[in-house]
């Protein structure tokens, strides 16, 4: 059995050119050797795993051969070398030692370079003592002092040195490597796996190249999504397609079971709601061609999220990242996150609803809407189980009908025994049978039916029937708008003035029902009802307390005195 390597180490850079995301810094260095006008001390400073400690080995290197005339490639000058961990050798005795050495020359290169890792980490006594040496150290000395934390570096140390910012590596370089290194390893790698493994890495170079290992002794020799997915219990993105897709689509119900489910694999409710969130930012991005580029995702990925944005509006979007950023700042805040969580998808699955919004904002699909549904699926019976019933009754032998007498009416059989049952209709079947019971009378061909006349006194005798009859029933509003103003009867057309748009639309929903009433009772199928509106007109019907007490006072202005001295409230 071979040992075994890390991938970290065994393809750790040798050269410049193998360091990645890292040019311009080393291009500088490579230009400053080339020229000899490479300064006795560097800071190199940035995130961890950029490749800090690698260029300061490179550069070590670099210094001594090129003060050769042949260059051995083997040789790493090793002996030239001295590297010092600050976080264990942090003190004034570790520093002094250090300056002690500086002074004798290299036996093999014309160098020797000090580099000292993490070196944040020494005392305020250790920075002091090590001023002076790194000010004004020996021609053949260079100190290359590498860290994480530049801002817990002291002053005086900064301004003695030359300041190198190393930056985090891009998820695709960091990509593009982990696919050469896959080449070499003969390990077949999605494009999706190694751009999750990237993203994350963070960053890191030497994260990204750790978590490769990982899920290579997880999945083998072929790395897929899905494997990648489930070793780092990463959140595929395509769980944010399906969840957006049942948000464009108002399903309520579905988008808290798939949120459910994300939970119930262990992931954290905060961070898939700021996924969420970059989700739509994606989405708002792939909108346009000259922001492609901005995706930071693979090919395969970038293709769903186009296919995607066509369907999410701009407003959509934009709303979407509102609430999502909202339920982010709020969620360390809340008591009940899940809750919090929940509103904002609710809130997201309402955006695009069709149906009226009494508040825009923070409007929520009413829960009867889900009802409806339900009631629908459950009621609803295919053509398939129709056709069966419907052959399994003609299997039945009909009993013989009896003649018809001259002058007998045939009534339909009671079926005492039978209990009634729901119709098994489907929620369109009975809003189109309720359409067709309420345009019924519009239908009608009334040339053809009664013109019985009639007085306006017996019209307005029915007119205030039906206005009874509907109060008994509690259709109290309908009611109210019947009596908002006295009918006028112009040949065999009814004027009725409405105050209101809204009153008008409520009575021309009632209208079938009105104009059978009275076209029943006076055998005259010809009368038809005209509605207008009118906001001027005054109102003749008080509904507020206010406007009975008006009402009141006009009869009898004695209620005013009244109510003064015994200091009455309308309330």
């Amino acid at each position: 059995m071979e040992h075994f390597i890390v991938s970290a180490r065994k393809y750790r850079p040798q050269t410049f050119t193998d360091v990645v995301g890292q040019q311009s810094i080393t291009n500088t260095l490579e230009n400053a050797i080339k020229n000899d006008h490479l300064a006795q001390a560097l800071l190199f400073t940035g995130p961890r795993g950029v490749g800090k400690t690698t260029c300061a080995r490179i550069l070590a290197k670099k210094i001594n051969q090129d003060g050769q005339t042949e260059v051995n490639p083997t040789e790493d000058f090793s002996f030239n070398i001295f590297e010092l961990d600050a976080a264990s050798n942090n003190s004034v005795d570790d520093i002094r030692s250090l300056t002690d050495q500086v002074r004798i020359p290299p036996r093999v290169g014309k160098y020797k370079i000090y580099i000292i890792d993490e070196v944040h980490m020494l005392s305020p006594s250790a920075f002091n003592a090590f001023l002076k040496t790194l000010e004004e150290p020996p021609a053949h000395a260079i100190f290359i002092l590498a860290t994480t934390e530049k801002h817990k570096i002291i002053p005086t140390i900064l301004s003695r040195c030359q300041i190198f910012d190393f930056k985090r590596i891009t998820v695709i370089d960091a990509k593009n490597y982990l696919k050469e290194i896959a080449v070499k390893e003969n390990i077949k790698a999605d494009d999706d796996a190694l751009h999750i493994i990237a993203q994350k890495a963070d960053g890191a170079m030497r994260d990204a190249l750790s978590i490769f290992d990982r899920v290579v002794s997880f999945s083998g020799n072929n790395l897929t999504r899905q494997a990648v997915t489930e070793n780092l219990n990463v959140l595929d993105y395509d769980e944010y397609f399906k969840t957006t897709d049942l948000i464009l689509s108002n399903d309520i119900p579905q988008v808290l079971v798939h949120f459910n489910s994300i939970l119930a694999r262990g992931f954290d409710a905060h961070h898939f709601i700021c996924g969420l969130a970059s989700h739509f930012r994606d989405l708002l991005v792939a909108k346009d061609k000259s922001t492609i580029p901005l995706l930071e995702v693979g090919d395969n990925a970038k293709k769903k999220y186009l296919e995607q944005s066509k369907v999410a509006s701009l407003p959509f979007l934009l709303k979407g990242i509102d609430k999502a950023n909202d339920c982010d700042l709020n969620y360390k805040t809340s008591k009940n996150q899940r809750l919090l969580v929940e509103l904002a998808l609710m809130q997201l699955s309402s955006i695009t609803f069709d149906g009226e919004k009494k508040n825009d904002k923070n409007f929520i699909i009413p829960a009867k809407f889900f009802q409806s549904i339900i009631v629908a699926e459950k009621i609803d019976v295919s053509d398939k189980q129709i056709s069966k019933v419907t052959e399994q009754k003609s299997n039945y032998q009909k009993a013989p009908v009896p003649a018809k007498k001259e002058n007998e009416t045939i009534k339909a059989p009671i079926l005492k025994t039978v209990r009634n049952r729901n119709s098994a209709l489907s929620l369109k079947s009975i809003t189109r049978k309720k359409e067709k019971e309420e345009t019924e009378v519009e239908v009608v061909d009334r040339d053809s039916m009664p013109k019985t006349d009639f007085t306006e006194v017996q019209f307005l005798k029915l007119w205030n029937q039906h206005y009874d009859d509907l109060i008994k029933d509690g259709k109290k509003i309908i009611a109210s708008i019947i009596k908002a103003d006295r009918p006028r009867l112009d040949g065999l057309m009814i004027h009725l003035t409405l105050p209101t748009d809204n009153m008008k639309s409520q009575l021309t929903s009632h209208k079938p029902k009105l104009l059978k009433f009275i076209r029943t009772k006076l055998n005259n199928y010809s009368i038809d009802l005209s509605i207008e509106v009118n906001e001027i007109v005054e109102k003749k019907y008080a509904y507020t307390s206010q406007e009975k007490f008006t009402k009141l006072l006009e009869k009898n202005p004695f209620l005013g005195e009244f109510r003064k001295k015994l200091d009455l409230d309308l309330k």
